[in-house]
């Protein structure tokens, strides 16, 4: 079976021709044919955000150089709006990550500030320009502040979005703000009342990233939200559930309280043992433990797995099992975790692992086996 490729599904010679032929439309000059031939060709030595910035430089090459006239014609080849009906998972085509690339790689300047700006919020109603509003958030703070605050207010959840996510401390694979993270406390205090998830999920996000800077800001800010009642109380859960999963995974017993844990539950763990004391790369290893309430608690049951690294020191990673209540009686459990070759996120390596149970935060015991190499 072939492997899946991203960055063939993203950007391929039919959403090359797709762009084209939407340029070509309302740009008769474009040499549409000379355009798709030299973009498509180098994709494969390029990875995935490299052929987006390849597109953009051939954006630069074969539009105008007149920088205006070139986002005229951009704007203007835009595919339609995403749904504005809908609330979730609208994420809209990456290819037209491109056009925001092109923006701020030619337009992040003094000059074209406000008609980059304004590009941007037309661009991210199709695919969101997280990533490139960040150079604008740190070379031009107060003009891109005041238009984040303008999308926050949109009538389109994309815009009210981006108003989040650009401004997240921590987005994975972004360029570093160099701005406070108390800055975007007023764009999230007009979002946490959003009436859409994607909108929500993104607060949440957002608030995850402050947790790891600042546990009691966090903390002290949903406490607050949750006593203003402006949020539908089942929204109002989600989001405090999911801003405070690191703090969870981490422990913190004021995060724990707040979602109504223990981080010293009455309980005992018995019998944590393994189906088997070695797993070959590839396969799975399937662990059991009891846990023994001497009253009712509500746990967060989760586990550790001690990587071995290259260097013979230990890296973890928390992982799920599930959230129950135990009254005052004993359950039993049982995991199977595989443990996969070739991980994006992480190199395994051979040799003595360990696996040990977290609950409500507090730590119990450890289990150590051997991760052996495929045969």
């Amino acid at each position: 079976m072939e492997r899946f490729s991203l960055k063939d599904h993203l950007f391929n010679p039919a959403k090359v021709h797709m762009v084209a032929s939407q340029i070509k439309a309302v740009y008769d000059k474009f040499d549409q044919e000379s355009f798709e031939k030299e973009t498509t060709e180098r994709f494969p030595s390029l990875e995935l955000k490299e052929r987006m910035n390849h597109i953009s430089d051939m954006f630069y090459k074969y539009l105008p150089s007149d920088y205006e006239k070139t986002v005229h014609i951009l704007l203007a080849s835009l595919a339609s709006e995403l749904d504005p009906e809908l609330t979730d998972d609208d994420f809209g085509d990456y290819i037209y990550a491109s056009h925001s690339s092109y923006i701020h790689k030619y337009g992040c300047t003094n000059k074209y500030l406000s008609i980059s700006l304004q590009a941007l919020r037309e661009i991210t109603k199709r695919f969101s320009v997280e990533y490139s509003i960040r150079d604008f958030i740190n070379i031009f703070k107060y003009e891109t502040m005041i238009m984040l605050d303008a999308c926050a207010n949109s009538d389109n959840y994309h815009e009210r979005r981006l108003a989040s996510e650009g401004t997240r401390p921590k987005l994975p694979w972004a360029k570093n703000l160099t701005i406070d993270y108390t800055d975007t406390l007023p764009l999230l205090e007009k979002l946490y009342c959003d009436p859409t998830r994607y909108v929500t999920r993104s607060v949440s996000n957002h608030l995850n990233d402050i947790s790891k800077i600042d546990p009691i800001l966090v903390i002290d800010t949903l406490k607050r939200w949750k006593s203003y009642h402006n949020q539908e109380p089942k929204e109002m859960q989600f989001i405090i559930n999911h801003s405070l999963r690191t703090l969870v995974k981490q422990g913190n017993p004021e995060a724990l309280s707040l979602l109504g844990y223990s981080s010293n539950p009455n309980i005992e763990v018995q019998n944590f043992r393994f189906s088997k004391s070695s797993v070959v790369i590839g396969d799975y290893l399937e662990f059991y433990f009891d846990i023994k309430a001497k009253e009712e608690e509500r746990l967060i049951i989760d586990y550790i797995i001690h990587f071995r690294t290259k260097a013979g020191k230990y890296s973890t990673k928390v992982h799920k099992i599930k959230k129950t209540t135990i009254e005052n009686e004993e359950v039993k459990f049982s995991k199977k975790h595989t443990f996969r070759a070739n991980m994006t996120t992480r190199k395994l390596y051979l040799g003595t692992h360990k696996i040990q149970l977290q609950i409500n935060g507090k730590r119990y015991s450890e289990v150590e086996f051997e991760l052996l190499e495929q045969s």
